[in-house]
């Protein structure tokens, strides 16, 4: 009921308006000494990301809704783990903002470790250990902010609309940010929390996992290093963009070669986690028009991975409850024991490599459409990543779904009503990216054409 009145207040902030700068701010004072208050505004970027988190986390819970352990626990910890992102989205001040990123690493610990599978303990510890050294780097880079800023504030609205930090001070601060984030997102070389987390992670919670935490980081650069520190930025775009090819690369030739279908689907978020900030480095490095469009695709492709990726952790886990077993060369044949859930994960699979007229398709075009203008050598490198990606689901499907339905199966019921309605909205919403993605471009472009792209 809670998570169906927050997707309900979501509506009604677009019902309210979304203006193309920060709008529907709130504002109270904090701690005045130091010019903290609790800052709240949404634009183009940060409600898209609202949208989707509501509607996740109400599907990921409709579908958790068989568990009966501690169910209360649970819940509350969604919960204050939904309050915790939808705070980050919307935050905007810098001391607020890091208050929800923290909360939101207190709430996914405790899913990992008191609801996950056999190695759940070392999966949520690794999972705390490197977001909270990322926390240190994003602490350090906001002081940073806030002392060589000439404004002496920690409100972002005034940050964005005069990044003035300059010199050494600049690329310290950034490249701080950079870890912070480049952890929480995460980029090659820190990845390693990310296949073990989604692992051993339940279901709903590798949904939440990569469908929402994951862009806490991508938001993270749109929102700092690309609005606080853009001159910074600029000058190491070219690395963030090699880190970025290599991160799409690595997480599709490592995907390619897993057995564990959950951990296939863990190193494809890594893949096109690699795309997306990609998209934003190019953004980054050029001021001409091809920069907007690289940053279009990159938060469409936040909200398509969101809503993807995530239907494919449910499906995975509805596929273990069902086989006992997550290793793709112990299935064969499910599709006729399983025909809604086999055909629900061909078309969620579909739109993860990127099939036209599903939800990866039009963020993805828009991305290597405008890195090409920019840097063709490392579109013509990063683009490598679409036939590994297509090769791996295609495996993963003839394995899984093809051929023949062992003798000794011992069948159980297909997808039931609430799956079906954990899943099919997140169907749905595939099909709508990919067919209408103007639905939301036209909110995200009266952003970004802000930027000064």
């Amino acid at each position: 009921t809670t998570t169906a009145f927050t997707l309900l207040s979501a509506g009604l902030i677009w019902v309210r308006g979304i203006g193309p700068g920060l709008s529907q701010v709130e504002e109270f004072s904090w701690i005045p000494s130091i010019d903290i208050a609790y800052r709240l505004g949404v634009d183009g970027i940060s409600y898209p990301l609202v949208l989707l988190t509501a509607v996740l986390f109400l599907t990921s819970l409709i579908f958790a809704s068989k568990i009966k352990d501690n169910a209360n626990a649970f819940i509350g910890l969604v919960l204050l783990l939904e309050t915790a992102c939808i705070g980050v989205f919307l935050a905007l001040d810098l001391f607020l903002f890091y208050v929800f990123f923290e909360i939101t690493l207190v709430g996914m610990y405790f899913v990992i470790a008191k609801w996950g599978h056999e190695h759940r303990k070392k999966a949520a510890l690794t999972f705390f250990i490197y977001t909270l050294v990322g926390s240190l780097f994003l602490l350090l880079a906001f002081l940073g902010l806030y002392l060589y800023s000439p404004l002496g504030t920690f409100d972002m609205q005034q940050l964005i609309a005069n990044p003035e930090v300059t010199g050494m001070a600049a690329s310290l601060i950034f490249w701080g940010l950079f870890i912070a984030f480049a952890i929480k997102t995460p980029l090659f070389p820190f990845h390693t929390w990310l296949p073990l987390a989604h692992t051993e992670a339940p279901a709903a919670g590798s949904a939440i996992l990569a469908g929402v935490l994951l862009k806490l980081g991508t938001y993270g650069f749109i929102r700092f290093p690309l609005q606080m520190t853009p001159d910074a930025f600029r000058e190491f775009a070219p690395y963030v963009i090699i880190i970025a090819v290599f991160t799409a690369l690595y997480g599709a030739f490592v995907a390619l070669a897993q057995t564990d279908i959950k951990r296939m689907v863990a190193y494809t978020s890594v893949n096109h986690m690699g795309y997306l900030v990609f998209g934003v480095a190019i953004a980054a490095a050029t001021t001409t028009v091809s920069g907007m469009i690289a940053l279009d695709g990159a938060v469409l492709q936040m909200i398509s991975h969101g809503v993807v990726t995530g239907v494919l952790f449910l499906l995975v886990g509805a596929l273990q409850d069902r086989t006992k077993t997550r290793d793709m060369n112990q299935m064969n044949g499910l599709l006729k024991a399983y025909p809604l859930l086999g055909g629900m994960f061909v078309v969620a699979a579909f739109a993860s490599l990127g099939l036209p007229g599903l939800a990866h398709f039009p963020a993805e075009f828009q991305i290597f459409l405008g890195g090409f203008d920019v840097y063709p050598v490392a579109v013509g490198f990063i683009i490598i990543g679409l036939p590994l990606t297509t090769a791996l689901y295609l495996r993963a499907i003839q394995k899984v779904f093809l051929g023949t339905l062992p003798e000794d199966h011992h069948a159980q019921p297909d997808l039931g009503r609430r799956e079906l309605w954990a899943i099919i909205p997140l169907i749905a919403a595939t099909f709508i990216i990919g067919l209408y993605p103007d639905s939301l471009l036209s909110i995200i472009h009266a952003t970004t054409k802000l930027f000064g792209l």
